[in-house]
């Protein structure tokens, strides 16, 4: 099986022809998008378009396919939420997409009031709804103004997982209750857990949580679908911050993917195995993660941002990283991390946000293996 970006197949076959439509807000460049946001920002909807989202100056930013399998897209279209620090994006197996974001607004002397916010998108293309407010745990300000990054994940059954390091470096769970209600938030323990959980909703409904601490990694999975979390024993691996991924490799089972604190290489590790080095250097941002059939095989693939911003792209059979991967340079560079999705007919898709704020999409082309054809701009 072969892998690499197919740059010089795909010159000579030529790119995609692509067409883009403006959004009427997004024109003269007034909202550009300035990074990524967290979690799988490039999504396919139930209707088999694929949507990419972007944080602008004042809200949200989405690119939308213009019909199944591309190649033409819409947008920017930008979504106005003031006062956001930090914006996350989960999909749920209904497809509806669930936005997460820290917002911070100052109201005179003091520290700011910080609170989570959280609205939808139903269907590709469609309106978000009102961004309604979470709360915070802390009644204390200066607590609350120290409460961290929302983390989501949506349970077989629709139900929304809100996850936040406090102020005590604990980790704190908000979900909705069956009757669609928020339950009260839930302190779920933990020591210095840092920003930038790993979050992995599985097929059977349980979801897991991998946090970073000071010098152990915090484990917590529920037993059950939409059952309680259950932290188990910390496992001595060092996190560094805002690295950390999660994918279900097989069922009921997650691979873990970080940076190493003290070597800065990524690796992979699952719960009750051994650390498994992946080389590689990521500069900061999580990697990307996608499960797919290649050639007939079941196949990991993953994307970072190495240490000069490129995209490197590497793919290997999945829970089968001892056999050996080697990371390819894609010519792209990017801001943030990169993403990856399946688009309507079962070819990877890599996005990437270009450091001039476009949106580089790449496809794979028809050769065997992982080959992508050049990317397009939008």
């Amino acid at each position: 099986m072969r892998t690499g970006s197919g740059r010089g197949a795909a010159r000579r076959r030529g790119a995609d022809r692509v067409v883009v439509h403006e959004h009427e807000h997004g024109r003269g460049g007034r909202h550009a998008a300035e990074a990524t946001v967290d979690g799988r920002w490039l999504l396919l909807g139930k209707d088999g378009r694929l949507t990419a989202y972007a944080r602008a100056r004042g809200g949200l930013l989405r690119w939308t396919e213009t019909r199944p399998g591309g190649p033409g897209w819409t947008g920017p279209e930008f979504f106005p939420v003031p006062d956001l620090t930090h914006l996350s994006v989960v999909q749920g197996p209904d497809a509806y997409v669930h936005f997460l974001g820290r917002r911070e607004r100052r109201k005179g002397d003091g520290p700011a009031a910080v609170d989570i916010v959280h609205a939808i998108q139903y269907q590709t293309g469609r309106p978000v709804t009102e961004w309604r407010s979470l709360g915070n745990p802390h009644q204390d300000r200066e607590k609350a103004a120290r409460f961290g990054v929302p983390v989501g994940a949506v349970s077989a059954s629709g139900r929304v997982h809100v996850l936040v390091r406090n102020a005590g470096r604990g980790l704190m769970l908000r979900r909705e209750a069956p009757t669609g209600k928020w339950e009260p938030w839930a302190d779920l323990k933990g020591s210095g857990v840092q920003d930038g959980l790993a979050v992995v909703a599985h097929g059977s409904g349980r979801i897991e949580v991998l946090a970073g601490g000071e010098r152990d990694a915090m484990w917590w999975r529920q037993a059950e679908p939409d059952g309680d979390f259950r932290q188990e024993p910390n496992i001595a691996l060092r996190v560094a911050p805002g690295t950390a991924a999660a994918l279900e490799t097989a069922p009921d089972r997650a691979t873990f993917y970080w940076a190493d604190r003290d070597t800065g290489g990524l690796v992979a590790h699952r719960p009750g195995g051994w650390l498994i080095p992946l080389g590689g250097a990521p500069a900061g941002s999580p990697v990307a993660t996608l499960r797919a059939a290649l050639d007939g095989y079941d196949c990991t693939v993953l994307a970072h941002r190495d240490m000069d911003g490129q995209v490197m792209l590497a793919v290997f059979g999945t829970e089968n990283e001892q056999g050996g991967l080697w990371w390819s340079p894609t010519g792209e560079h990017c801001v943030g991390a990169p993403a990856l999705a399946q688009d309507a007919h079962g070819r990877v898709v890599l996005a990437a946000l270009a450091p001039g704020g476009a949106l580089h999409i790449a496809r794979q082309s028809d050769a065997p293996g992982l080959n992508l054809n050049p990317p397009v701009r939008l």
